[in-house]
This record gives structure tokens, C-alpha cells and sequence, in this order.
């Protein structure tokens, strides 16, 4: 029996469907060699054989980590069984089902993490096992068009567009599981909130005065009243403050540094994030961009450093 395994060694993970392909029927190989509490040894570069979890945590974990170096025989996977059961276990070619758009996504997300991995060793985190389990589940039984977590994902984005309530939303999610009773989706729009956070998605809430005077952020968030205006930062009601905190004011902040990375995590916006550097016009009495003004050239004049490299925006 032959067994393809080159994909094992594809660095483009997120990209390449026969990474993809070849990982599912490594999976559908592994499937029967499972204990009898569900586990089986893990071959990604962080647990290397010496580790073992559910079949379903394998497809995270090889492709957050990759597969491991030098594992050519898969003796703890079903090679040796199935080449004595005299069984063919198809190449990557033969494809188990379609990959869906939301494994593209991940890959930029988790694209920083798998660099360093190659660099300094594989990465602990397992905050991204949630949205495997997601992109896994299909969203409703026999419906393969679509991943739990694809959905979620376009159900927010016309929640934004059309600028919903969270109430709304919480009543559509409602609707959607009484009439489909097998729809495997999330309970309510704070759930939904959780899972967009570990993509990335999330954002940073910071008290304000009701004057705007200052923030309670840093030197100020444990302040109970503002130092500029002395205004308490809670509402009152008949002068005390209610059961719960309650603040007059909230920014929410989205870090700009988890951006800048999605954005140079992906290699098309990585190309627009360059462009003042390969954009530049050759015409020195035309000006295409920016770059080409004379206020940004003298930046460049002022601050060699930070102009010498072009991923500095």
C-alpha cells in the first residue's frame, strides 16, 4: 500500500488544499485506532507521538503546529494495519469534502503563532480550538454548503451592516433553533461576541467622565469618580449608586497592533500594506501617492530608522 504523505511537509497550510485533503484522510486512517477512551497519539510538532487527544483535537493541533519531522512510518495511526489488512488508503487527491472559506481565515489568524512556532518551537496556546470545533461542525445535519462557524460569521457581518441590536439578534438566534431544533449554532449574541474575539474581532471597553475629561484607563481604572471634574463615573439613582455599576460613558478601543498583524498576515492586504514602498512614481513631477509629497518625504529624512523598513506604516 501506498500512502501519500507529502503533504505533510506544505508550510502553506491554510492555502493549499491538499494539505487539507491530506490531513482528512489522515484523520479517517487514525479514526479506528482510537482507545477505548477516545484518544489516540498526536504528530504535530508540539506533541511528537509523546501526547494523546481526541481524534477531533488532532486536526487543530497538526495544523496550528504542523506535522512532526522524521515521522515517516505511521505506526500509531494505522499504517502497519492497514497495509496487513491489504486496504488502500486514497492520496490527498480524493479529497473527503470541501474545505470551507472559514480555513483561509483561521490561517491568517493564526499565521503569527505558526512562525514563531518554526523559529522558537511549537506554541502552547489553545485558544483557537473553539473555532476548530466550529469549522468542523456542519450547521445543520446534511448540510455541508455551510460550517457552524461560517454562518455565525455572515450572521454578524449583516448584524453590523444593518445595524441590528444585540436584543434583535439574540431574538433571531432564538427563531432559527425553534424551527430548526438541530441547528447547531450559539445561544445568544454574547456567545457569538466570545467566539468573534479569539479571531480577532474584539475590542477593549474604557470608562469615560460624562464631561469627557479623562478615561479610567491605567493611573485612573480602579477611580470611582473623575480626577479632573470629581463627577462619579457610575450613574445615581436619587443620588446613590444602583445595585450594579453602570458607567456614564464607554469607548471601546480596538488595538491597532492585532490589526496591523491580520493585515500583514494575509499576502493580497500584506501587498496594499507595501505599496508606498513599490508604489512610488518615477516621475518626479507626478504624485500617485502620498509617498511622493514632499511631507513625507521629509519624514523619511527625519526618521531613517523607521523609513528604512516598509512594513512601518
Amino acid at each position: 500500500m501506498t500512502i501519500d504523505k507529502s503533504w505533510t511537509t506544505i508550510r502553506s497550510r491554510g492555502s493549499s488544499n491538499e494539505f487539507w485533503n491530506g490531513l482528512q484522510h489522515f484523520l479517517q486512517m487514525a479514526k479506528p485506532f482510537v482507545n477505548d477512551r477516545g484518544f489516540i497519539k498526536c504528530p504535530c510538532r508540539r506533541c511528537l507521538n509523546n501526547d494523546s487527544h481526541q481524534l477531533e483535537d488532532l486536526e487543530s493541533h497538526i495544523f496550528r503546529n504542523s506535522f512532526m519531522f522524521g515521522y515517516n512510518q505511521w505506526i500509531h495511526h494505522g499504517e502497519l494495519a492497514s497495509a496487513n489488512a491489504g486496504t488502500t488508503v486514497a492520496g490527498p487527491s480524493g479529497g473527503i469534502h470541501e474545505r470551507d472559506e472559514m480555513f483561509d481565515v483561521l490561517d491568517d489568524i493564526i499565521s503569527e503563532d505558526a512562525d514563531e512556532d518554526a523559529v522558537g518551537g511549537p506554541s502552547s496556546n489553545d485558544q483557537y480550538d473553539d473555532l476548530f470545533a466550529a469549522l468542523r461542525s456542519e450547521l445543520y445535519p446534511g448540510v455541508s454548503s455551510f460550517s457552524s462557524l461560517n454562518f455565525l460569521v455572515k450572521l454578524m457581518h449583516l448584524k453590523v451592516l444593518n445595524k441590528w441590536t444585540n436584543k434583535s439578534f439574540d431574538e433571531l438566534l432564538k427563531l432559527l433553533k425553534l424551527a430548526f431544533p438541530k441547528i447547531d449554532l450559539v445561544e445568544s449574541h454574547y456567545e457569538a461576541k466570545k467566539l468573534m474575539t479569539k479571531m480577532g474581532l474584539g475590542y477593549s471597553s474604557i470608562h469615560v467622565c460624562k464631561n469627557d475629561c479623562a478615561l479610567f484607563w491605567k493611573e485612573n481604572s480602579l477611580k470611582d469618580t473623575c480626577p479632573v471634574c470629581s463627577e462619579s463615573r457610575w450613574k445615581l439613582q436619587s443620588g446613590k449608586r444602583s445595585g450594579k455599576n453602570v458607567p456614564h460613558k464607554v469607548l471601546r478601543y480596538f488595538p491597532v497592533g492585532p490589526r496591523l498583524k491580520r493585515l500583514f498576515a494575509t499576502s493580497k492586504t500584506a501587498k496594499l500594506m507595501r505599496c508606498h514602498s513599490t508604489g512610488k512614481s518615477k516621475d518626479n513631477d507626478v504624485m500617485r501617492h502620498p509617498v511622493d509629497g514632499k511631507s513625507w518625504q521629509e519624514f523619511d529624512k527625519r526618521h531613517p530608522q523607521f523609513a528604512g523598513d516598509v512594513r512601518n506604516v
